[in-house]
Parts: C-alpha cells; structure tokens; sequence
C-alpha cells in the first residue's frame, strides 16, 4: 500500500480516439461507475474537440478533465495548438506533458517539455510529467539515467510552492501498447528512484506528496498487483481507458487498497 497522505490517482488517456458522442457516452458510463468515489482520483483526457461534451458530462461528478498537451506559450502564432488558458476555459485541470509518443513520434525536447510544465503551474493547471526509457535503453542498462535526465529536466525551474502539484508517470516506452508490462518489482524499482530524485531535487516532504503514475499498459488484471507498491501511487491508463469497464475495474482496484 502506498503512504497514507498521497491520494491514489488513476488517468485515461484517451489519445487520438473518440468523436463528441462517443466521448459522451463512455464519460457517463465512468460517472456512473465511480463518479462518487473521493478515495480515488479519477482524471479522463479526451482530445481537444471532446473537452466541453465531456466537461459538461462529469460536470456533476468527482471526476476531473485533463487535457493530453498545451502549448506553452500564453497566445499567438502557433497554428493548430492550444495554451493552457484555453484548457482551462474548458475546466481542466490536469494535462498530460512529455507523453513518450510526443517525443518519439514529434521530437519534443526536454526544454520544450519543462516550459509547457512551467506555463500549466503558472495557469493552475497540474502537469502530468512523463519520464520513461526506450527498449533498447533498458537492454543497454540505460533505464536510471535517461528517467533522471528526463525528470530533472522536466522539473529544472519549478517553484518549490508549486512543485506539490506535479505528478510523474513512469511509462516504460517498451511497455506501451505492446502487451509487455513491467513487473511489480521493476516498476516500483523506478518509482522509488523517483521519489529519491524528487527528494534530492527538492525535499523530502515535497517528495512524500507527489504522486508518480504507472503508465505502462496498467489494466485490470495486473492494476492490482502494480498499486500494492510502495511508490506507485496510480496510473496512466491508455487502451484500457477506452472501455468503461475495463477504466473502472483499475480504479476499482486502486479502491480496494484504502478501503
């Protein structure tokens, strides 16, 4: 079980999939699932163009927005993107930054990743960081260095009165999407070098409050297992989030270990 203070935190992420009305549904599927629950955190990312059909759906609910990027800029010339003033007219308030795809498939850099986290604090919005080492870095013994590089960078100019309203997913790139999963044990191996890194970079107490996400392919047959872990204190949930079942049955999961 992990320590008592931090709220387990359990995060659809929707990707490039669903149109309004299918958003619609499958967010009123999950309100009335464990759209009551306060034990539990439960964000969904819809895309862009789903944000206000779901922000009116969960509207009710203990159920929070989040949004999957942002710009870091306030405004301006910057077609097709979209600031965290806008994310936050449609009531997010968390948004995922760094997702290994954005790097990978969009060459985002660590610098452009810190200034998005950077300008969503600034917008009271909670930045979702996402740190994670590629197959062939964990083949070559790369996993600590690229997640601490990764990280820190991420974190480089960040508040310290700000920094509690961070939250970290380690998503091992080779786990995403590919049926592969990390064991208990290796996951929360990452973990707690997180929370050693954030308590290094700013203080034990602001370490003990952060969450650090699991996000690599968490689904209901092994959510289990993973949030029994000291440090793993919920989930980035991909293509398990695209079910109401499936997406419920986790939070269920990470209910079952503070009830």
């Amino acid at each position: 079980m992990n320590n008592s203070h931090r709220k387990y935190l359990i995060v659809g992420n929707w990707k490039m999939n669903t149109v309004a009305t299918d958003a619609e549904d499958l967010a009123q599927e999950i309100v009335e699932t464990v759209g009551k629950d306060t034990e539990v955190g439960v964000v969904v990312c819809p895309p862009y163009p789903c944000l206000s059909a779901v922000a009116n759906t969960i509207s009710d609910s203990n159920i929070h927005l989040g949004a999957q990027n942002m710009n870091a800029a306030p405004s301006g010339a910057y077609t097709g993107e979209v600031s965290a003033e806008m994310l936050r007219h449609h009531f997010c308030n968390f948004v995922i930054l760094g997702h290994s795809e954005r790097r990978t498939l969009l060459g985002e850099t660590d610098q452009q990743i810190h200034e998005k986290v950077v300008s969503a604090l600034r917008n009271n919005l909670r930045p979702i960081l996402c740190v994670g080492e590629s197959l062939s870095d964990r083949e070559s013994g790369k996993t600590f260095s690229v997640v601490k590089e990764q990280l820190l960078k991420g974190l480089e100019t960040v508040d310290l009165k700000l920094a509690e309203k961070v939250v970290v997913a380690y998503e091992p790139v080779w786990a995403i999407g590919t049926g592969k999963t990390a064991t208990p044990e290796m996951a929360q191996e990452v973990h707690q070098s997180i929370r050693t890194l954030l308590h290094d970079h700013f203080s034990s107490e602001i370490a003990q409050k952060i969450r650090i996400l699991y996000g690599g392919s968490m689904k209901p047959s092994n959510a289990e297992e993973l949030l029994k872990e000291k440090d793993i204190d919920g989930g980035l949930i991909g293509g398990a989030s695209l079910q109401a079942k499936s997406f419920c049955q986790i939070v269920g999961a990470a209910l079952k270990q503070v009830l």
